[in-house]
């Protein structure tokens, strides 16, 4: 299963668009709030059982429901030079492991394996690259694909206007605020100003990132 922090559903805002994987670790089961359509609870916690957008709806006065929903997948799978996003599951000093959930601007059915090696972070200084300073698991990147492998895609942040485009700072558990990009290696708390290093994407004009192929 995906641990990733617990939506804070005290304050839920209908603009916030949070999409889910399957497996992923939702929310806390309290007495005002209960399991949807495309959730299961195990352990005292609400799951993802499919991809999907995350809904926190007023059944009634005192109670919530949570469900995810699909707002019409497509059968997609990625090419070579197509531009992903991913979220970040696993780092280690060489290399990063993701969930692809978005080939270009379609929301997958289920997600492919994606693997981000050290050399692929950044177009410069490839030595000096420190992957915990990149990147950290819940991180949503864009990155673009260089190679199908057997099991999974190879991907690249090496461009200016990829890496990490969402990210929230350690103590998330505490605030689920999105963190601000202050430079290309640096993004900040606006709530905590709690500063973190990353490989900031340089967010363009969707016209701006156009696929290779």
């Amino acid at each position: 299963m995906t641990e990733t922090a617990p939506i804070d559903t005290s304050q839920s805002n209908d603009d916030e668009i949070i999409i889910c994987l399957p497996g992923e670790r939702l929310c806390r089961v309290e007495d005002n709030i209960i399991v949807g359509e495309g959730t299961y609870e195990q352990g005292g916690y609400i799951y993802a059982s499919k991809s999907g957008i995350v809904k926190i709806e007023e059944s009634t006065e005192t109670c919530q429901v949570v469900s995810v929903h699909k707002p019409g997948f497509h059968l997609t799978i990625p090419a070579t030079g197509d531009v992903v996003t991913a979220r970040v599951l696993v780092t280690t000093p060489k290399f990063v492991k993701c969930a692809i959930f978005c080939v270009r601007n379609v929301l997958l059915e289920s997600s492919y394996r994606g693997l981000l090696r050290k050399e692929d972070v950044r177009e410069t200084e490839k030595d000096r690259v420190d992957i915990y300073k990149s990147f950290k698991p819940g991180d949503v990147i864009l990155a673009r694909v260089i190679n199908q492998m057997e099991q999974s895609f190879t991907l690249s942040t090496a461009e200016a206007e990829l890496g990490v485009v969402i990210a929230y700072a350690s103590d998330i558990r505490k605030n689920r605020i999105p963190m601000v990009p202050i430079g290309w290696a640096e993004m900040q708390c606006p709530k905590t100003t709690i500063k973190e290093p990353r490989k900031v994407a340089k967010v363009l004009p969707e016209s701006s990132i156009k696929s290779n192929t």
